[in-house]
């Protein structure tokens, strides 16, 4: 098994820690979107996600990572994209993040060293400080990215899911499994 060019830009420390998770969880706002909220003329709250980074989510969790979304907004774009992309553990409207990420280690049996976290904002700290893997992007909060194991360079929104995704599978050995598809 090759490793990926770019997985030399991780630390080791960083690398061990992707390695050893099973389940990945975002964030919404600030991380599969970029924070911007559309409202149209009923006040509904339109959402632009990424498609990079919903295609890293698809390889990550055929390689064996699955994928969790815990949010505070609710949203039925976020369930039709969590559909889209078989991410089947998905908590909306949760101001408590810490109590949805306790019910969904009682439901995946998972301990919280087993799982990452990417967010962007103070609200992300009781589950960002407990997971295995912690993550942060680019344009987040301070104390966000000052407890985080790692700082994508691209911001929320904007690739920055593909970037951790991309990590996980080269830590965990099957980033060039997840290309060779494409390179047939």
């Amino acid at each position: 098994m090759t490793t990926p060019a770019f997985a030399s830009t991780f630390s080791a420390a960083v690398l061990a820690k992707a390695a050893g998770i099973s389940l990945m969880i975002f964030d919404v706002d600030g991380v599969l979107t970029d924070g911007g909220l559309f409202y149209g003329e009923d006040g509904e709250a339109f959402k632009r996600f990424n498609a990079l980074d919903g295609h890293g989510i698809k390889m990550m969790q055929q390689f064996g990572t699955a994928a969790a979304i815990i949010t505070a907004r609710q949203s039925p774009y976020v369930l039709r994209r969590a559909r889209d992309l078989g991410i089947a553990h998905v908590f909306q409207g949760v101001h408590d993040k810490r109590q949805a990420f306790e019910q969904l280690l009682q439901h995946t049996g998972l301990s919280a060293s087993a799982c990452g976290y990417l967010g962007d904002d103070v609200i992300d700290l009781p589950v960002l400080t407990r997971v295995g893997f912690k993550a942060c992007v680019a344009n987040g909060h301070r104390e966000v990215k000052s407890r985080s194991d790692y700082v994508t360079q691209a911001s929320g929104g904007n690739g920055a899911v593909r970037e951790v995704c991309d990590l996980v599978l080269a830590a965990q050995g099957h980033y060039e499994a997840a290309l060779a598809p494409y390179l047939a």
